[in-house]
Order: structure tokens, then C-alpha cells, then sequence
């Protein structure tokens, strides 16, 4: 793919142009008890209360981020697309800023983009980046809920978790192979519609879809 800047300049931060501020976001009970509280957390000034809100509660990671990173050199990755994982000694936290949620996905992205040949250059891939962070930034385009998510974490902090029966393309083969990470192959995918047997305990039956939805619960998607 050939890709053009239409809101972003090569050699610039896709966020120029974009003013972030300091927010504080709560969200109370009706009898005003504290349900959740985030302070200081930067935002696009654009940004309304309930769109704040929706980021700092839904959408920032608030567990496993941490506090400085280190990039991964893979053959034929530039490194600003390359993934991270934590420095030792690192301090573990959440996301503090809109940046950080925007970074993580616009550049997984890319990455993946990347290592499936799908840009004609490297600098397609890095102002594909450029482009989609800058647009999230000013509520242009956004990605569904599972993608806040789940894509980014692997590649962005390095966040690992055990395989939950889920299943991936290989890219190489064109096979379906099981996933052996929660979080580097992740469940983008927002919506689902699943098939039952009339019967209670085999494959494909009343109890296995139990545990296929509960699969697609767990990380924000929706069955039907």
C-alpha cells in the first residue's frame, strides 16, 4: 500500500496541532459514592467529559504498563515500529496519558502492516501510523471496543497472558493454528455469531458454548 499524508507531516509528531490537557474523570453512584476516579490524565482538549471518561475508565490500560521500555530488533523492522518489552527495574502502573492508547494501537498497526508486507515502503507504514494517530486524537476515526482493549499490549508494554482457546492465520502457511498468548495474537474482533447443537455436554453443544462466550466476554466482544 501507498499511503498519503493528509493531516500529518513526515518528520513531525502526529500530534502536532493537537492540544492535550490535564483532566481529572469520576464517575459516581447516584448517592455520590466513588465507582471510579482518574486525576490528571492528559486528553485531547477536543475532547468531551463523557468521551474522557469512556478513555480513562474503558479504554486506558490500568494494569502491567511500565514505566520505561526498551524496543526488540527484529530483521527488517525499523525501529520505531519495533515491539517493546519492560527494562529491568522497571515500576508497573497504568496509562496515564491518550497518547499512550493512541501510540499502542496506531503503531501495532503498522508493525503488523509491517511484517505482512502490506506497504510498499517503510515509510508508508510510518505514516499510516501517523495518519490514524492523528485522527484518533481528533475523534476522526476510532477502532471498536476490543481493539482499546487488547491490540497493543504485547507489542507496546510486553504484557503476556496465558493462551485462552483462541485461534489465529498464519501468515507464512495460511493455517489455523491455536494462540500461545492471550495478548500477542490478540481478539480484535467485536462481534460474533455462534452456532448450537442440540446437545448438553459434547463439542459444539449447550455447555461448549457456554465456555466459547464466556471466551469472547472476557475480552469485550459480543456473541449473538
Amino acid at each position: 500500500m501507498k499511503i498519503n499524508r493528509r493531516f500529518t507531516k513526515s518528520g513531525q509528531s502526529p500530534y502536532e496541532g493537537v492540544s492535550f490537557v490535564k483532566r481529572d474523570s469520576r464517575i459516581t453512584e447516584f448517592d455520590g459514592t466513588m465507582v471510579f476516579e482518574a486525576k490528571d490524565i492528559s486528553i485531547p482538549e477536543s475532547f468531551s467529559q463523557v468521551a474522557t471518561d469512556v478513555m480513562a475508565q474503558k479504554y486506558f490500560r490500568r494494569a502491567g504498563v511500565p514505566s520505561e521500555t526498551t524496543p526488540i530488533a527484529e530483521e527488517g523492522i525499523p525501529e520505531w515500529a519495533q515491539r517493546r518489552e519492560p527494562v529491568d527495574g522497571s515500576t508497573f502502573g497504568g496509562e496515564t496519558d491518550a497518547r499512550q492508547s493512541f501510540d499502542r494501537l496506531g503503531l501495532t498497526w503498522a508493525y503488523w502492516g509491517l511484517k505482512n508486507n502490506y506497504f510498499d515502503s517503510n515509510e508508508d507504514a510510518l505514516a499510516f501510523a501517523d495518519e490514524v494517530r492523528h485522527m484518533m486524537a481528533r475523534q476522526m476515526v476510532a477502532p471498536n471496543s476490543p481493539q482499546w482493549f487488547n491490540t497493543g499490549l504485547h507489542w507496546a508494554y510486553g504484557i503476556e497472558g496465558p493462551s485462552q482457546g483462541h485461534w489465529f492465520v498464519d501468515p507464512e502457511s495460511a493455517e489455523m493454528r491455536p494462540s500461545t498468548s492471550a495478548y500477542e495474537r490478540p481478539q480484535p474482533h467485536a462481534c460474533f455469531i455462534q452456532s448450537v447443537a442440540d446437545d448438553l455436554v459434547n463439542q459444539g453443544g449447550i455447555m461448549d458454548l457456554w465456555t466459547r462466550e464466556a471466551r469472547v466476554f472476557k475480552y469485550g466482544s459480543g456473541t449473538g
